[in-house]
């Protein structure tokens, strides 16, 4: 039985907020590069080692063959144009073209290789999210909105890959070509390469005030992106009740305030952009005039001189290139490295029992001890939180019989299901299937002895058959004898379809009845040596009921039965009924013995039967 929260409210703008490493909290992380999250990246960046050494080869030849462009051009204006040589001109020209087409093609190999190794990279951690997630219990998704791990799946997995292709590594190329043209400059003529960069400072100065004010500026943008997706998720899920109760105004006035306060948190990250693009830029500017004042007065007619200048400036500009992308980059840098947090938190996150290893212990074809009872329940005890759940609960269920749990809502009966089946782990007590520790049977081999109906019966879209099976693998024969037996064949026979019938996104396309037949035949293609009905019928109608009552029959022939029932028409002819309250069990017993005693079942009895006289409950 889980439990429920309230509405979430809205982190407020300037609200305080602790750090956690809980996937629940949107954790802000302040630095653009972490080495202990890119240690934590390699493993999955590892199996593609191959492509990222074909990239670095790629890399420095894309380099050189860009910087030797300004280089040629220096040659034919000195040495062709400027001494009136027309003639090897068309050469000058041919080799001009021939850079720029092999650089091009060493570009688009190592952006290839590059992009390559991030989407295979992507893909890994992916899978290793989604098998990660899968693999939890159901208290980690109490725990966390299944909009948030969707958030982490897709948009931080696609913030990671930017850094493979804007972030850290073209950073590396970056600082690679920076330096080979401080280098390039420094050989054709040292004194103005050093006078040329005399504006470095400011530039550095430039650069660490840049990257301060997006640091905190983009910490309020995770944090304010983090309330809106909050909010629209919550406002979202809910519509029915936010459109029936006339909240629409509301949400979209609270929906507004917090859209604004994001939209705000980004001018810190607009102001540092354009502060960058304008100053680098008048920077690089005062470089290239510092070239020509300097021409000017050290032999600015001679030819040398003059192709100086030009090589000098084409190099500047393309050596501050970079430097105006760097604020761009270094807010992918600190996306990916917030994403990457947030995913290994996830990935660190484990909803195990007290130690016990829930997927390796016996195997299905080991012998287990047997005794008269199919499920023996002995002292457990459970909380979600702090109120406790179950408080000693004490049941015997014989093997082949039809035993039914009954009570209040908020009694546990539902918790007692989720336990035998280890959606949750007991706190204290045991559990036993055939007289075998469940905590000693795998996960896989526990879910094929035991089989839960439940009242919410969820569809995927695809066929309908792909729906029954499940993944397994059944001969059509199989297929067919378990939906004539829970009598879906008659349902499909009315709606004109059969096995190939195509479902929509959770089953919308079928009725409730409909749905509930398809969970009947999934239980019966697996055939389980413990069935549990819980609140199988208590969202179809008197007529759909009434559909579905010999597929219940079918399904419960033959062996043990857990019914888990609000209406007690539906468990009156159990072998044995347990009555739960608050936690425990309070009486046991047959119908006729229960309501011969006169307790909290007979009141329960009473109750059903006057809601029956009045009309407001059908028999069935």
């Amino acid at each position: 039985m889980a439990t429920t929260t309230g509405p979430r409210q809205p982190t407020a703008p300037n609200a305080p907020r602790t750090q956690q490493a809980v996937p629940g909290e949107e954790a802000v992380l302040g630095k653009a590069y972490d080495i202990a999250l890119i240690r934590r990246i390699w493993p999955f960046v590892r199996p593609h080692w191959k492509l990222l050494v074909a990239w670095a080869l790629f890399m420095p030849l894309t380099i050189g063959l860009e910087l030797a462009q300004p280089a040629l051009f220096r040659y034919a204006l000195t040495e062709h144009i400027l001494v009136r040589d027309a003639a090897a001109l068309p050469w000058d020209a041919a080799a001009y073209m021939a850079l720029v087409i092999t650089q091009g093609g060493s570009g688009f190999c190592e952006t290839w290789f590059l992009q390559l190794a991030g989407q295979r990279t992507m893909h890994a951690m992916r899978t290793a999210i989604f098998d990660h997630v899968l693999a939890q219990r159901a208290a980690f998704f109490d725990r966390i909105p299944v909009g948030r791990l969707m958030t982490r799946m897709t948009n931080d997995i696609e913030s990671l890959n930017e850094m493979f292709a804007q972030g850290a590594i073209t950073l590396i190329a970056d600082f690679l070509k920076m330096l080979a043209i401080i280098v390039v400059m420094l050989v054709i003529d040292v004194e103005l390469t050093l006078l040329t960069f005399l504006t470095l400072p400011f530039l550095v100065f430039l650069v660490e005030y840049a990257r301060r004010l997006m640091r905190a500026s983009f910490r309020q943008i995770r944090v304010r992106l983090a309330a809106m997706n909050a909010f629209a998720q919550e406002h979202l899920s809910g519509i029915k009740v936010v459109q029936l109760l006339g909240r629409g105004p509301i949400a979209q006035a609270e929906y507004n305030n917090i859209n604004a306060g994001h939209r705000d948190a980004y001018l810190g990250q607009i102001k540092a952009d354009a502060s960058m693009y304008a100053l680098v830029e008048a920077i690089g500017t005062v470089a290239i005039a510092v070239v020509i004042w300097y021409a000017a007065g050290n032999r600015g007619e001679d030819i040398h001189m003059i192709g100086v200048v030009v090589v000098f400036i084409e190099y500047i500009n393309r050596f501050f290139v970079p430097v105006r992308d760097l604020s761009a980059k270094y807010a992918v840098m600190q996306g990916a490295m917030a994403a990457a947090e947030r995913i290994f938190t996830l990935l660190d996150t484990k909803e195990l029992d007290g130690g016990t290893d829930p997927l390796a212990t016996k195997s299905s074809d080991e012998p287990v001890a047997t005794t008269g009872a199919a499920v023996e329940l002995a002292g457990v005890h459970f909380s979600y939180g702090a109120e406790p759940i179950l408080r000693g609960v004490d049941l015997r269920v014989p093997k082949g019989a039809t035993v039914a749990i009954v009570g209040a809502t908020g009694s546990g009966k539902s918790t007692v299901i989720k336990l035998l089946t280890r959606l949750y782990e007991r706190d204290r007590g045991s559990i036993r299937l055939d007289g075998t520790d469940i905590r000693d049977l795998s996960l896989s081999d526990l879910r094929e002895r035991i089989t839960v109906v439940s009242q919410d019966v969820i569809l995927f879209a695809g066929t309908l058959e792909d729906n029954i099976a499940m993944g397994k693998s059944y001969s059509k024969a199989d297929l067919d004898a378990a939906v004539a037996r829970v009598g879906l064949d008659r349902a499909l026979a009315r709606r004109g379809g059969g096995l190939e019938s195509e479902v929509s996104e959770r089953g919308s396309n079928f009725s409730a009845g409909e749905r509930q037949l398809v969970a009947f035949a999934r239980a019966m293609l697996r055939d389980p040596k413990v069935l549990i009905l819980d609140e199988a019928t208590a969202h179809v109608d008197p007529e759909a009921e009434l559909l579905i009552e010999r597929g219940v029959e079918e399904l419960m022939k033959d062996r043990t039965t857990l019914v888990i029932a609000h209406r007690l028409s539906t468990i009156r002819n159990a072998d044995l009924i347990v009555v739960m309250d608050k936690g425990v069990v309070v009486e046991q017993g047959t119908h006729a013995e229960l309501v011969a005693a006169g307790g909290f079942y007979a009141a329960l009895e009473r109750t059903f039967s006057r809601l029956e006289e009045s009309g407001r409950v059908t028999q069935t």
